[in-house]
């Protein structure tokens, strides 16, 4: 790895306490809501009433680098929506739980599947079926539109807001507090 990747540091890595890096350095599980955390929680209709739902692209690829750093990535989600399952799909992402309003249940089952305890688990939502399961998790997360009550009982609430790079945002996080940043950026900087 080169110097000028070595010396690379997100500056939102300024705002991260140290209990919130230690406690992201043990994740290996992380399990997300879609509708405002992956998406700005709108769902737009076409006259035909088709879904229309967007996703950050840049959540995307920081989804992507977390999985090559050994994170397995999860979504959790209320809703049923094809749009969500294609977007999985798109990310090689296995573990999609649809339809599921009792997250922390889901997170329950997904951590005694995958043998993860809670304490190596991030959830991440921004409403209230999500606080459970922000409560259980050893680092919970949600975003800056998210509900109050959410808000407060979260580590962590980023910069951005859900729909907005969020994702991405709490990605950075574990790479940087796993020591893996350098080599995710690393491909990117090579001359």
């Amino acid at each position: 790895m080169s110097s000028d990747v070595a010396q690379l540091k997100n500056p939102l890595a300024e705002i991260w306490s140290e209990n919130l890096l230690t406690k992201a350095k043990h994740i290996k599980l992380v399990a997300l809501d879609v509708d405002g955390v992956m998406s700005d929680g709108k769902i737009y209709f076409s006259a035909k009433g088709d879904e229309l739902k967007g996703f950050n692209i840049l959540d995307g690829l920081g989804l992507k680098q977390i999985m090559a750093a050994g994170i397995t990535v999860a979504v959790i989600t209320g809703r049923s929506s094809p749009l969500t399952e294609k977007r999985m799909q798109d990310l090689g992402i296995s573990h999609l739980m649809q339809g599921r309003e009792d997250k922390k249940i889901a997170l329950e089952e997904l951590a005694i599947t995958l043998d993860i305890p809670p304490k190596a688990i991030a959830y991440m939502g921004d409403d209230l079926p999500d606080l459970p399961a922000i409560r259980y998790a050893g680092l919970g997360v949600t975003v800056p539109n998210g509900y109050w009550l959410v808000q407060e009982h979260a580590d962590y609430c980023t910069q951005v807001n859900g729909g907005n790079g969020a994702v991405r945002e709490l990605c950075d996080l574990l790479l940087t507090a796993g020591g893996h940043l350098g080599a995710a950026l690393a491909p990117y900087l090579e001359p």
